[in-house]
């Protein structure tokens, strides 16, 4: 399961964000589901531009992030 402070990368793209598919933030917090207390019901991401201006804070669904992998390249992409 993914911790509180972990890397994530979305799998979709969060228009009303203004995010995409690949971005990278940090969990800040792990809403536990009420069935069982061991898994994850969701987490809410902060998502950071390079300067450390926080874009947003958002919650997601555990199926559209990931865990961010060693040896993985970042990418930087101007926003709109």
């Amino acid at each position: 399961m993914i911790e509180e402070l972990s890397q994530v990368v979305l799998t979709e793209d969060l228009p009303e964000h203004h995010l995409e598919a690949g971005d990278i933030g940090t969990v800040v917090l792990v809403h536990r589901s009420a069935e069982e207390p061991s898994a994850a019901a969701g987490y809410e991401v902060e998502f950071t531009a390079l300067d450390g201006e926080t874009l947003t804070v958002t919650s997601v669904r555990p199926e559209q992030v990931r865990l961010a992998r060693p040896r993985e390249v970042p990418h930087a992409r101007a926003l709109g």
